[in-house]
């Protein structure tokens, strides 16, 4: 319990709740799995950030393959100790090359740092071709935003790059008081599983950069916001996309304002 008061007083928050733990670990492994995803559920899992160990302990019962990365060496020592069957990489995920971890595909999971959920997701973004299941908790209003359907007012950068290549579930939330001690704000627990897509249909790179564009400037219309591009309209299916702001848009629209832009600079 020492690590545990010591945590506290750094301000983070532990799941105490076995039941949700569980429901977390599900979501990658258990019946409510899609049946598009079944093919994944016996692949390696890696987990961020797991803390003192409650959602690591479901994963290893599952039978499959677990490492747990861990930036904190206090926590590090502590699962050494309670959960030694857990294979602890010590560092930070933000900064580490994934694919020295497992020889293949493997899931991500976790109970994400809510200050950093974002920049863990582009980052698992980048191993998307190995990276076939994500599932886990963060803030909820992260988690809307990552699943939310075009013309949510919540809709956002993560949103449109996500959805690019992953179909995005919220699964359900998870309140303050399942936490030690509660955090301010509800969170809430996801999923995305990649979708069909094997080719963006345009520069990635140019796609991130109109997507976060557009979005930088989201009370201005695709027209507005895109300005400096100098967009030719005429190379649109659909002109009056331009009208829009970003949020109305599809994952293909912004694909096709990628490829109009290109055309344009060429």
């Amino acid at each position: 319990m020492k690590e545990v008061r010591a945590k506290k007083a750094l301000g983070q928050h532990f799941l105490n709740d076995p039941a949700i733990a569980a429901r977390i670990a599900a979501a990658i492994a258990g019946p409510s799995l899609p049946e598009a995803a079944r093919r994944w559920s016996d692949i390696p899992v890696l987990e961020v950030g797991p803390g003192m160990g409650i959602l690591s302990a479901f994963l290893l019962d599952s039978g499959r393959q677990v490492k747990a990365v861990e930036i904190d060496s206090e926590s590090v020592g502590y699962l050494h100790r309670c959960l030694p069957a857990l294979d602890v990489v010590e560092g930070d995920f933000l900064e580490m090359d994934l694919s020295t971890l497992f020889p293949g595909e493997f899931a991500l999971i976790g109970n994400y740092p809510y200050n950093i959920s974002s920049q863990i997701f582009f980052k698992a973004l980048d191993y998307r071709e190995r990276i076939p299941v994500i599932a886990g908790m963060l803030q909820k209003e992260v988690a809307e935003r990552i699943c939310a359907a075009p013309g949510g007012r919540v809709r956002g950068i993560l949103s449109v790059l996500l959805q690019a290549w992953y179909d995005c579930e919220y699964l359900f939330d998870v309140a303050p008081g399942k936490f030690t001690p509660p955090p301010k704000v509800t969170s809430g627990v996801l999923r995305l599983t990649r979708n069909s897509r094997t080719e963006l249909g345009c520069d990635g790179r140019l796609f991130r950069t109109v997507v976060k564009t557009a979005f930088g400037q989201r009370r201005k219309t695709i027209r507005n916001s895109l300005g400096s591009f100098n967009l030719d309209p005429s190379r649109l299916a659909d002109p009056e996309m331009l009208q829009l702001r970003p949020e109305r848009l599809t994952v293909e629209q912004f694909i096709e304002l990628t490829n109009a832009v290109a055309a344009s600079k060429a």
